[in-house]
């Protein structure tokens, strides 16, 4: 397993798969900016191994939340939407106990400001009665190995995928999985 220093190289860097904890770590431990997804931690990064400097950032001033504490099936959802409490708990009045605000759906709100939250439930439905996968970001190798696995080896259990990610993951290059992962648990 590789350790994570500034004695790396940005291309090696590149080449192996670190969680997002060990790359606040190590920005921590370099006097770099811990916050952001993982993916602005890893450009982050990079760029420090490749110039030894912090990068510099534009400051994004975040638009104030005006929307009011009062939602009704007719609001509209808005600019900028958060999936707060008091939105959780809207919808989980007009959707049940169940609802959960899953990616798909997130990304529904966030692309519709202008509809309602009547509109949202509809969607919510749709969205449910979908059997068309998430696309899974980037920056989730995990999940998407995970996926991977269990769609080319029907029987196998979490366990397995999880031996064979980890095995992967501490391994030089892509972290897809590939059918000769599966050597790890001969």
């Amino acid at each position: 397993m590789v350790k994570l220093t500034k004695n790396l190289t940005s291309d090696e860097f590149k080449q192996y798969y670190f969680l997002k904890e060990e790359l606040k770590d190590f920005c921590r431990s370099e006097g770099l900016k811990v916050s952001g997804s993982k993916q602005e931690l890893e450009n982050r990064i990079i760029h420090y191994l490749r110039t030894g400097e912090e990068l510099k950032e534009p400051i994004i001033k975040q638009k104030p939340d005006n929307s009011s504490s009062e939602i009704d099936l007719d609001s509209k959802l808005g600019e900028n939407f958060k999936c707060s409490e008091d939105k959780r708990e809207f919808f989980e009045e007009h959707i049940g106990k169940s609802f959960k605000f899953k990616v798909k759906f997130q990304k529904w709100l966030k692309a519709n400001p202008d509809k309602t939250y009547a509109d949202a439930i509809e969607a919510y439905h749709e969205i449910q009665g979908s059997n068309q996968k998430t696309d899974i970001g980037k920056q989730f190798q995990y999940n998407q190995y995970i996926r991977d696995f269990f769609e080319d080896n029907e029987g196998k259990s979490l366990d397995d995928a999880i031996r064979c990610w980890k095995h992967k993951k501490s391994l030089k290059g892509h972290n897809k999985y590939e059918k000769s992962d599966l050597e790890v648990l001969s």
